[in-house]
């Protein structure tokens, strides 16, 4: 049976930092649900700002370079694993999962449309010890009916904006990752999930994998839960 992951934030009004801290609870959280164990939070997802804070982040998020902390409770009492940025720039960014110990748990690269090697953005995941598994964001054929309705995009833009979800001026985002004719990996746009199909994949790649999937999430509206200026 798959696992289903999802990023969602975390509930709010839940005071400070536990024994008296000052810094905030954590405000977003990983749930997986494998059917076994129900639905339950595995992680809270934050960034982990260089210096320079939240400015130069956001600033250097331009390129594709990303950086957060997978934590096992809302007050950071203990890492999980952090996905930090190999290179980022030209449209091709790498990022490396991280475990607690330091030992490495999977890759990700992501190519931008166009800029990397096709017409859609390519997705590479690659669990450490284990095969490439290769991912292209939306159907070519969802990508053909999308640019048909080209000239009906403002429109399409105005409607999404009054709506508040920003689905409708989105492009196709599933991806369906293969290695040896298998799926191991799905990202469904609807409920922004990622489904582990195989057996084996660390839940923690998946965890970071959704979270940084959000960080592409909708430009139109400002809602990538990793650039907000607080």
């Amino acid at each position: 049976m798959s696992s289903v992951l999802r990023m969602e934030p975390a509930p709010r009004g839940r005071g400070t930092q536990a024994g008296g801290g000052t810094h905030a609870p954590v405000g977003d959280l990983v749930r997986l649900s494998d059917g076994a164990g129900g639905d339950r939070v595995v992680a809270y997802v934050e960034r982990e700002l260089p210096p320079g804070g939240i400015p130069a982040y956001r600033a250097a998020r331009g390129s594709g370079t990303r950086s957060f902390v997978l934590w096992a409770d809302e007050h950071r009492e203990e890492r999980l694993a952090t996905l930090v940025t190999v290179s980022a720039g030209g449209g091709v960014a790498r990022y490396q999962v991280i475990g607690a110990h330091g030992e490495l748990i999977g890759t990700l690269v992501r190519e931008k449309a166009l800029r990397g090697r096709g017409l859609r953005t390519r997705w590479t995941v690659t669990p450490a010890g284990g095969p490439e598994a290769v991912g292209f964001k939306g159907r070519i054929f969802w990508w053909y009916v999308w640019w048909l309705l080209a000239p009906l995009q403002t429109l399409i833009i105005v409607l999404s904006l009054f709506s508040g979800d920003g689905d409708a001026a989105r492009g196709p985002r599933r991806i369906l990752w293969r290695a040896g004719g298998q799926v191991p990996l799905e990202f469904r746009s609807k409920g922004d999930t990622v489904h582990l199909h195989a057996r084996g994949y660390d839940w923690r790649l998946g965890a970071a994998l959704v979270a940084v999937l959000r960080t592409f999430d909708s430009w139109l509206l400002g809602k990538e839960w990793d650039d907000r200026k607080d």
